[in-house]
């Protein structure tokens, strides 16, 4: 049986320009594909939005603000699903060889080259390498030619040099990345990330996408590294921390309306997938500052 792969997104910079780099105030829909990867690394700063992130085999929610690095091929989907007052997305994406295909591996260049390493996981950088770096990262937009490539440098090599960070994918995490029939997946997730408050039998989400629940099982799996009830669950705990940051709900209101209907194994969940109780959890974020 051949895996269902996520789709290859061709990526193009404007003419005259070896790296990209856009920069938006609003959301942007995407009519490419869902789940989709690029040979170009790509760095995302947001500096006042909200929205899910999906990188790999990670799945989390973010409120306000990041800084993210995602390397070459690593599958993921859009991450803004809206800007705040003065909000603003910026990013930039190259290929590791738009200097030159050695350029990185002259001893000078040695902590950006093991940045892009790491980047084959997702790097998400925390709040004060975003306080630091963010405003350079948006400032890129203003140069042009030999200008913008050296900021660009300048950036790499402090967020190289950074040890405030975090590896998003595990160490064993490989994703096997060819476009071809990335239908299926892209069916799957789209289908989770409307319904996940509702319960989702294997019946119906292999119904989904024609194919039998044993078959289904066993391609998720081999697919995602996952059961498709992890990544249910997943979706679940995400949306709980949504409403821990943003609402007043009382813990065991947000248990139910994340799609949970048994308190005692949300609460086991959420302190396994976030490392802390849900109480834990809403008053730490009371007290960060981000």
């Amino acid at each position: 049986m051949s895996l269902k792969k996520p789709a290859l997104k061709k990526l193009s910079t404007e003419f005259g320009y070896s790296l990209l780099v856009e920069q938006h105030t609003e959301r942007t829909d995407n009519k490419l594909a869902f789940w989709h990867f690029h040979p170009e690394i790509e760095l995302l700063y947001v500096n006042k939005g909200f929205g899910k992130r999906h990188i790999g085999n990670h799945v989390s929610y973010f409120n306000n603000s990041q800084l993210l690095l995602i390397g070459s091929n690593l599958p993921h989907n859009g991450f803004t699903d809206g800007m705040t007052t003065n909000g603003k997305e910026t990013l930039v994406q190259f290929r590791p060889d738009f200097l030159g295909t050695h350029f990185f591996d002259v001893p000078e260049m040695k902590a950006i080259n093991k940045l892009f390493e790491r980047a084959k996981k997702g790097i998400l950088f925390n709040i004060e390498t975003k306080k630091a770096v963010g405003p350079k990262i948006e400032a890129l937009i203003e140069y042009e030619g030999f200008d913008r490539i050296v900021k660009v440098l300048e950036v790499l090599q402090e967020l190289a040099l950074t040890e405030e960070y975090r590896v998003l994918n595990s160490e064993g995490f490989d994703f096997e990345t060819e476009p071809q029939d990335t239908a299926k997946i892209d069916k799957i997730y789209k289908y989770v990330n409307a319904n996940f408050k509702e319960h989702i039998s294997l019946d119906d989400i292999a119904n989904e996408v024609s194919m039998t629940v044993p078959a289904f099982c066993r391609y998720f799996k081999r697919v995602t590294g996952k059961t498709f009830t992890q990544l249910v669950n997943e979706y679940r705990i995400v949306h709980a921390t949504k409403l821990l940051n943003e609402s007043k709900l009382g813990i065991t209101d947000i248990c139910f309306e994340s799609g949970f209907n048994n308190f005692s194994h949300f609460n086991k969940l959420f302190k396994q997938v976030i490392g802390k109780s849900a109480s834990s959890y809403r008053k730490d974020m009371k007290q960060m500052i981000v």
